[in-house]
């Protein structure tokens, strides 16, 4: 799948998350004792291979009006790509790979723009581009790879049952922890290192997007944060 994007204006500094990329490693899900993250590697064999940069391009990832679809990150991806073709982030095109992602939406990084600038834009693509000339495409790597937990294919019934589990995320050293409210209204809190900030919630409406293929995501509110902001 081709992926293009014009690069973005990589100026301003204001959020200090350089980090160096390291490889991926195996292994990443710490759970809480009894609880198991992702499928047998028998069930792995019988899913899919659509991978989720195929489902977040699918409706030509244009900015529009509607806050609450995923057409901000679905940039941020196509920038990093665009400015470093071998960044971790690829994983999202290799559909043979499993991973989870949590991909906020448009009006999650519309508030962390607002955290970040003090102001509140109306466009989506104004909220894009004030993102990335403020911190950076490396910095924007950076928060894509804490959204993804490589190599488990994490679905909501999974999810729900794993209360307190610590996830390692494709950011190297940095984890988020489930918190689920009710399992039964499908409320599940992702408290991220920002010890400041409001932990994002799973949208309950938003589980399981490309469910039965290796690479699943879930839409959340708000954009997590690896470190204080």
């Amino acid at each position: 799948m081709e992926l293009r994007i014009a690069q973005r204006s990589t100026e301003g500094t204001t959020m200090q998350l350089r980090r160096t990329i390291a490889g991926i490693a195996a292994g990443v899900v710490t759970c809480t004792a009894g609880v198991i993250l992702g499928p047998t590697t028998a069930h792995a064999a019988e899913l899919g291979d659509r991978s989720l940069a195929a489902v977040l391009t699918s409706d030509g990832n244009r900015f529009d009006r509607n806050w609450y679809d995923y057409d901000i990150v679905t940039e941020a991806v196509l920038a990093v790509l665009a400015a470093k073709p071998d960044s971790p982030v690829k994983l999202l095109t290799d559909g043979s790979v499993p991973l989870t992602a949590f991909i906020p939406n448009d009006r999650a990084f519309q508030v962390l723009v607002h955290d970040l600038s003090g102001k509140r834009y109306s466009s989506e693509k104004t909220v894009f581009n004030k993102l990335v000339a403020a911190v950076g495409v490396d910095a924007v790597e950076s928060v894509l790879l804490y959204h993804v937990v490589p190599g488990a294919t994490i679905v909501a019934k999974d999810a729900l049952k794993a209360d307190g589990a610590k996830l390692a995320t494709a950011l190297p050293g940095a984890s988020i922890t489930v918190d689920v409210k009710s399992k039964w209204l499908k409320l599940i809190v992702l408290k991220d290192q920002d010890p400041n900030d409001l932990n994002p919630l799973i949208n309950p409406l938003a589980f399981d997007i490309n469910k039965g293929n290796k690479q699943v995501a879930h839409g959340i509110v708000l954009v997590l944060r690896p470190l204080d902001l």
